[in-house]
């Protein structure tokens, strides 16, 4: 299929599908006039990397576990790094998320003084 059926297909634009071929991600055949012809695997692939970045997972990250991932919402052989990066990912949140929990106090804090 080319880009136009891909992105139709999977809801994402033709310009974030490009990137995505950019960060190896997809892999796309070219033919002969230079157009990018996927197989009908990338739907399923477009969707999973989709998933996995609304999880908060890095390009680079995904590039890493995506040969892994099995499904539209991706579920994982525990192949490879897979454990150890999504481990990592999940540390990273629970940091960011203990970063806005104080940063929500503090604001808290301010709203709940009295002039």
């Amino acid at each position: 299929m080319l880009i136009g059926e891909l992105s139709r297909r999977t809801g994402v634009s033709a310009r974030l599908l490009r990137y995505y071929e950019e960060q190896d991600l997809l892999d796309a055949e070219r033919g002969p006039n230079g157009y990018r012809y996927y197989d009908d695997d990338t739907v399923v692939t477009v969707r999973q990397v989709r998933a996995l970045l609304d999880a908060g997972l890095t390009t680079e990250m995904i590039r890493a576990v995506l040969p892994c991932a099995r499904g539209e919402q991706p579920e994982f052989e525990m192949c490879g790094d897979v454990r150890t990066i999504l481990g990592r990912a999940l540390a990273d949140t629970d940091e960011r998320i203990g970063d806005l929990q104080r940063n929500r106090s503090a604001l808290a804090g301010y709203l709940d003084r009295k002039p």
